[in-house]
C-alpha cells in the first residue's frame, strides 16, 4: 500500500510538520502525514487506533507508552482516535480495535490487534526496531538490589526511592525499600510502607517476601542475644526450641549463613520435631531474601543434600 492512497486532509506540502512533543502524541487526519509517515523515515513509529468506549484500548494503550519508552526512542507512538479520524482506519481496513500498525520508511510494515501484554509488545518492538535495552527503572533496581545483596542499605533505599517517585505502583522498589528498613533495624519505618496497599498489591510477590522478611525481624527483637542461648545449646544439644531461636536470632543480625546451619542441624537431628517446624522454616527464610539471593542458594542446596541423601 503506497502512502498516496491515504485520504489525508491537506496535501504533504500543507500538513505540518511534526512538533517535538517527545515520544507519545495524539494525531489526526490531517496530521497523520507529518506525525506518522514522514517520521517514520527517522524511526519507525506505532500508530495506536483506539475509541473512548473501548475497554481493551484503554488497557492496551499504558502498556504501548510503557513499552516505548524503555524502546529510548528507538521508536514513537501515535495514538488516533478513531471517533474523531476515522478516514485512516478505514483505508487501512482496520474494523476492530485495539488495533497497532507499524510504520517504516513511510509505509505500513506490521502490525497487531487486541490488548497485548507487555512482554509480547516488547517483542514485537524488538521485530520493528532491533533489541531494546533495560529502562532507567530497571537498571536502577537492579543496582538497587546489588547494594540490598551487599547490605548497603542506605545507597539501595535511595535508588528504590527513586524508583518509586517516578512511579509509586513499583511494588518490587516498594518491597526493596521495606528490606532496608529492615536491614537498618528501623521496623517501624518498614511496616508504615504497607499502609494503604490493596489486596492485589498485597499478594504481590516482592511485597510477600517483604512482609515476609519483616515478621522475621519483629521475630528476632524478641529473643534475646545470640549468645545467651548458644550458652544454653552448649548445656543441652538436644533443646531443639532454643536451636531454633538462635537460627531467628541470627537471621536478624544478618547471619543468614549461621541461622541456615542452626536450622538444618536440627533437621538432621530430629526432622519431624514440631511439625517440621525447621524445614518451615528454612522457606520462609528462603521466601524472604529472595531466590537470587547466595544464602538462598547455598542453604536450598544443603537442605536438599540433606533430605534426599
Amino acid at each position: 500500500m503506497s502512502a498516496g492512497t491515504f485520504i489525508l486532509g491537506e496535501s504533504a506540502g500543507d500538513a505540518a510538520p511534526a512538533a517535538e512533543a517527545g515520544l507519545v502524541k495524539d494525531t489526526t487526519t490531517q496530521n497523520f502525514r507529518a506525525d506518522v509517515l514522514d517520521a517514520s523515515r527517522d524511526v519507525p513509529v506505532l500508530v495506536d487506533f483506539w475509541a473512548p468506549w473501548c475497554g481493551p484500548c484503554r488497557e492496551l494503550t499504558p502498556v504501548l507508552e510503557r513499552a516505548v519508552a524503555k524502546a529510548k526512542g528507538k521508536v514513537r507512538l501515535v495514538k488516533m482516535n478513531i471517533d474523531e479520524h476515522p478516514q485512516i482506519a478505514g483505508q487501512l481496513g482496520i474494523q476492530s480495535i485495539p488495533a497497532v500498525i507499524a510504520f517504516k520508511n513511510g509505509q505500513p510494515l506490521d502490525g497487531f490487534m487486541g490488548a497485548l501484554p507487555e512482554s509480547q509488545v516488547t517483542a514485537f518492538i524488538e521485530r520493528i526496531a532491533g533489541p531494546v535495552g533495560p529502562s532507567d527503572a530497571e537498571q536502577a533496581l537492579e543496582a538497587a538490589g546489588g547494594a540490598l545483596a551487599a547490605h548497603d542499605y542506605s545507597g539501595a533505599a535511595s535508588l528504590y526511592g527513586e524508583v518509586l517517585q517516578a512511579d509509586p505502583a513499583n511494588m518490587t522498589a516498594l518491597g526493596g525499600l521495606v528490606r532496608c528498613f529492615v536491614g537498618m533495624g528501623e521496623l517501624a519505618q518498614a511496616r508504615g510502607l504497607f499502609a494503604g496497599l490493596t489486596p492485589a498489591q498485597e499478594q504481590d510477590p516482592a511485597i510477600a517476601g517483604a512482609r515476609a522478611a519483616l515478621e522475621l525481624a519483629s521475630q528476632a527483637e524478641k529473643l534475646g542475644q545470640p549468645t545467651d542461648l548458644k550458652r544454653r545449646l552448649e548445656e543441652n544439644p538436644n533443646d531443639h526450641q532454643t536451636r531454633f531461636d538462635l537460627a531467628l536470632a541470627l537471621n536478624g543480625r544478618g547471619d543468614r549463613d549461621g541461622a541456615v546451619g542452626e536450622l538444618l542441624e536440627i533437621v538432621r537431628r530430629n526432622r519431624a520435631w514440631n511439625d517440621e517446624a525447621a524445614r518451615k522454616q528454612l522457606v520462609q527464610f528462603f521466601e524472604a531474601w529472595g531466590p537470587k539471593d547466595p544464602a538462598t542458594t547455598a542453604g536450598r542446596q544443603r537442605l536438599s543434600s540433606l533430605l534426599f541423601s
